[in-house]
């Protein structure tokens, strides 16, 4: 198998004039010199405008080795440490060379060039654009008498880059529990969403977009994400947490985009706003499908441009940064629906994930049960712990239940736990306490349906088992709409499509009163 060396020409180490070039050590010469090293090719990249060092060099070369064949390859690089051109220039060089790994053996020397094209010639080599080990020159020692100096293979994919393959696969260990709150997760599903999570936030500045039910950690996996970029200095700009069921109505646009001084009545200041105040650092929109169609309009020109009006300025103001977007609802539904703007949805849609519910994730209940006796312990000032039984029953019982708020139930279970235990060593006395307390409460969330807050005891009675379910489920969709249209839409979605002309809002304010409703009292 012949050996073939790729390197830059040394325009100072390689240079030389007269016999006195062969009085110091050239260390692309050199690769001719070492008699455990024969090289049967060399192919020399070197600028346009020193071709006749190249010459003299390959000359020597020739000298020292006859066995050795030399192509010159001119690199126009009007800027030898720009780092995007000299990339761009090399990775257009491996692409024209030919390579036959069955026949050859390719080394990259990387003693030679501007540091730039050093470190370009190991990004293409461990992307494998050059098929290639690297090769490392060395002067020789004062006390040496062998002119040639000395060299080291480096192979990246061998022992010799395991310590380095080892550092980077530690560093990103600590990343992902990191995302993980240091919890030793075990679901596997939860653990490779984990995963492209962490190649995502830390390779692309696009939208994240975090689906899933009320408690399953979406909040604190996005203050997890900002807490990595801050560490790895992609970020500098505050994280600032928006959630966006709490805005409503006209002040919703100012909350967010601000507004000028005399915009509205009662705008005695101008307010800079959410998305202005999260400039450089990462914007966390909870509940970003309750955002109102206006809202959402502005928000897509913020995240295409950069930019937005602030309400009544003619003025654009801009503000960077790095968006997360969080909701528990089916977005694609809401599109369907008209609540949610379809180009907003695919802008925001890049990079999603599906958080799993506690329920799906029984693997984890045991390291989130240790979190969370940490968590308590750091809360009360006591060390809390568990006997033997007490976690295996509690554990039993976990397996098995509904979780209905996640791990905002998981949380408060442990914390109730802990404080009523005596002297923190939570027994099974306590378990089967908290157990007992847990089914009751999710039984009459179950059994509830909500009327009982909008409707006086009368009202109640009076109301048909017939009809009940109904308005249930209107009063529900009137909870979470941004207003009387959007509900009415919702409610109305199939039926509407079949009228000539709809008017949702009317249809929906008639049936609320036949209840004695009104939208506004269900917010």
């Amino acid at each position: 198998m012949k050996t073939v060396v790729i390197g830059f020409l040394g325009t100072t180490l390689d240079a030389g004039l007269g016999d006195r070039r062969w009085n110091k050590w050239r260390p692309t010469v050199a690769l001719g010199q070492h008699e455990d090293l024969v090289v049967d090719r060399l192919e020399l990249v070197h600028p346009p405008n020193r071709r006749r060092l190249a010459e003299t060099v390959a000359a020597d070369v020739r000298q020292v080795s006859p066995e050795t064949e030399v192509r010159l390859h001119a690199l126009d690089l009007q800027d030898p440490w720009d780092f995007e051109e000299v990339f761009a220039g090399l990775h257009g060089f491996a692409r024209s060379l030919t390579f036959d790994e069955e026949r050859e053996r390719y080394l990259v020397h990387i003693t030679t060039g501007t540091h730039v094209a050093q470190i370009c010639f190991f990004l293409l080599t461990e992307s494998r654009h050059f098929p290639a080990t690297l090769l490392q020159t060395s002067p020789p020692k004062r006390s040496s008498t062998d002119a040639a100096g000395s060299f080291a293979l480096i192979d990246l994919d061998r022992s010799r880059y395991d310590a380095l393959a080892r550092r980077f696969a530690e560093e990103r260990e600590e990343s992902l529990a990191f995302l993980k709150a240091g919890i030793a997760t075990r679901s596997p599903r939860y653990n490779a969403l984990v995963e492209n999570l962490e190649r995502v936030v830390l390779r692309s500045g696009e939208p994240v977009l975090l689906l899933g039910p009320t408690g399953a950690g979406k909040s604190q996996l996005a203050r997890r994400i900002d807490a990595l970029l801050r560490s790895r200095r992609r970020v500098k700009g505050p994280l600032v947490e928006v959630n966006c069921a709490t805005l409503r109505g006209d002040g919703a646009m100012s909350a967010l985009f601000g507004h000028v001084k005399g915009a509205f009545t009662g705008a005695a200041t101008a307010r800079a706003g959410l998305l202005r105040a999260a400039d450089g650092g990462v914007l966390f929109l909870d509940e970003v499908g309750e955002l109102g169609l206006d809202e959402q309009a502005m928000l897509l020109r913020a995240i295409e441009d950069g930019r937005f009006l602030p309400v009544g300025s003619d003025r654009e103001t801009a503000s960077d940064f790095r968006l997360i977007c969080g909701t528990n609802r089916d977005l694609r539904a809401a599109v369907a629906a008209g609540e949610f703007r379809e180009d907003l949805l695919a802008r925001i849609d890049l990079w999603t994930f599906a958080l799993p519910g506690l329920r799906e994730r029984r693997e984890d209940h045991e390291p989130n049960l240790d979190h969370e006796l940490e968590r308590v312990t750091g809360d009360l000032g006591l060390r809390v712990t568990m006997n033997r039984e007490a976690r295996a029953a509690f554990l039993a019982f976990a397996a098995a239940a509904p979780w209905p708020a996640n791990f905002r139930d998981f949380h408060a279970a442990i914390l109730r736990m802990g404080t009523l235990a005596p002297g923190g060593r939570i027994d099974t006395a306590t378990v089967a306490d908290e157990i007992a307390r847990l089914e009751r409460g999710w039984r009459a969330v179950a059994a509830s349906d909500g009327l009982e807050a909008v409707l006086d005891p009368e009202a109640l009675a009076a109301l048909d088992p017939f009809d009940r379910p109904q308005l249930a489920e209107v009063v529900r969709v009137c909870r979470r709409a941004p207003s009387l249209s959007a509900a009415g839409r919702e409610l109305f979605a199939v039926s509407r499509t079949k009228r000539k002309s709809t008017n949702d809002a009317d249809r929906l304010r008639k049936y609320l009163a036949r209840h004695d409703l009104d939208f506004t009292d269900l917010g």
